[in-house]
């Protein structure tokens, strides 16, 4: 199974974000819309990733630097000081084993898919558990259906 298939099943829609937008309304736009990341454009291109391990990191450095001194609030943080600048990303053609082992290997849960410079969109590693999980009932499906003799369940 490649990845243009995994994305064949899913919804399509990108939520985008400045690299400058304040990191609240990043966070507002995922809690609205029920997702874990948004990508981060800047110039038409793919300038990052940020997704809630991103918000933490940043929330958890600044609550430790509060100790120390006053910290901006949420408000105040900008995207670019909390997102990933170099997210692993696949291509359409991609074998999803591939992209599990990246996934896997890197701690990554979102993975920008990529044709070129153009995002295509974003494969979460639920949506690649859903795909192959389809994938093996319909094969299973097949394969009782070629054993005329299999028991019903």
């Amino acid at each position: 199974m490649e990845v243009k298939e995994v994305l064949q099943v899913k919804d399509t829609a990108l939520f985008a974000v400045k690299p400058d937008s304040p990191l609240s309304e990043a966070v507002i736009m995922m809690a609205e819309n029920d997702i874990g990341s948004v990508i981060v454009m800047e110039g038409g291109k793919l300038a990052g990733m940020l997704t809630f391990r991103e918000v933490m990191l940043i929330l958890a450095k600044r609550q430790s630097e509060r100790r120390v001194g006053p910290t901006p609030p949420i408000a105040e943080i900008l995207v670019v000081e909390a997102m990933d600048t170099h997210p692993p990303t696949a291509t359409l053609e991609m074998d999803v084993d591939e992209l599990r082992r990246v996934m896997v290997d890197t701690h990554t849960r979102y993975v920008p898919v990529m044709e070129g410079d153009t995002i295509i969109g974003i494969v979460s590693f639920h949506d690649v558990a859903k795909a192959v999980l389809e994938e093996r009932n319909m094969e299973n499906k097949l394969l009782k259906a070629y054993i005329k003799d299999w028991p019903s369940p």
